[in-house]
């Protein structure tokens, strides 16, 4: 892995993220992340035929065949892919087991497409540790940490990374401390931070020093405003300002933004800190601003598609709708459609 920091960075004033282009808010985020958790929400929306439309769009497909094949178009543009089996939430171990063979399965067709001996490898998987039984009561934490080395010792004899995924606050200690340990055997364990979190900040800091990799978003879950900034201004800022610790550390940011705001201040900041190409990446959701996500890989940086695929796509789409209010007309359009 390559990453050009300078030893004495020269100040400069803040990126002024108020005079660039922004994305709006989703007013309705509050009720859309609150309908993710309702069961007869999902049995209404599950069972509404345009919701496969949306569904078609954000998520690669529901098997392992459909992942890679959108992995093969999409490498095929130049871009790198983040590949994410769906699932959350594992109430037992033989679930918990079943999905850490269907990631290892999954790591072994990615293998050739890994690049031997690439710094930064084209391929990689994301996991989220309640999928791997974080959430199986006082045992859930070392389950959840023992699946994920199963998963890591995979990856690593391919030639493929693993970056372990962000969820709620109330998981996040838990998921650090794994992401720690996991990191005493395979240093190049990728972290996700939330922009939104008070406490992010000081995490990048902590999260960026050698050879460390951090995926920096905004941050997709209903939070309370005890935990989490509750105004996109301010998250905006947050984000940016949590950027500029990754940049200024020794570790490798991977930029996971949309916003036109963030893209647009990622070449200063790489420029105040002696970053060339090689030494962040952007990142991106499958289905989302598709063009830009070109544009980016034709101008040489590094462009990592988040693709996800799996049947459990339900809590994955909710997030998505919640986001951005085009994601949401996009739904809506679709329900009173006739085609």
């Amino acid at each position: 892995m390559r990453s050009v920091v300078s030893a004495k960075p020269v100040p400069s004033p803040p990126v002024p993220s108020r005079a660039l282009p922004r994305l709006a808010s989703n007013p309705l985020r509050p009720v859309i992340l609150a309908a993710a958790k309702s069961s007869r929400v999902r049995a209404l929306i599950t069972a509404a035929p345009p919701t496969r439309r949306l569904v078609d769009r954000f998520v690669a497909g529901d098997t392992r065949a459909d992942a890679l094949a959108a992995t093969k178009a999409l490498l095929d543009t130049g871009r790198s892919v983040s590949i994410d089996h769906l699932g959350e939430d594992t109430t037992d171990r033989a679930q918990a087991r079943a999905i850490v063979a269907e990631y290892e399965a999954l790591i072994a067709d990615l293998a050739p497409s890994a690049g031997t001996g690439a710094p930064v490898p084209a391929v990689e998987v994301s996991v989220k540790l309640t999928a791997l039984g974080l959430a199986l009561g006082a045992e859930g934490p070392a389950v959840a940490l023992g699946h994920a080395r199963q998963i890591c010792a995979a990856a690593a004899e391919a030639g493929v990374w693993v970056t372990v995924d962000a969820e709620d606050h109330t998981t996040t200690d838990a998921t650090l401390s794994i992401v720690r340990r996991l990191r005493e055997d395979y240093p190049w364990v990728g972290a996700v931070l939330q922009a939104y979190l008070h406490r992010t900040e000081a995490d990048c800091r902590e999260l960026s020093g050698p050879g460390s990799r951090v995926r920096l978003c905004k941050g997709a879950y209903r939070e309370p405003a005890s935990v989490a900034y509750q105004d996109a201004a301010e998250v905006n800022a947050s984000y940016l300002r949590c950027l500029r610790v990754l940049m200024a550390g020794q570790g490798y940011p991977m930029v996971a933004s949309h916003d036109p705001a963030i893209v647009a201040a990622v070449d200063p900041l790489a420029a105040e800190h002696a970053r060339g190409p090689d030494g962040f990446e952007h990142q991106m959701l499958y289905g989302i601003r598709d063009l830009e996500q070109r544009r980016l890989a034709d101008a040489g940086y590094r462009m990592r598609v988040y693709v996800p695929y799996g049947a459990q796509w339900y809590g994955y789409l909710m997030r998505r709708l919640a986001e951005r209010p085009s994601n949401l007309k996009f739904f809506l359009r679709s329900v009173v459609s006739r085609d």
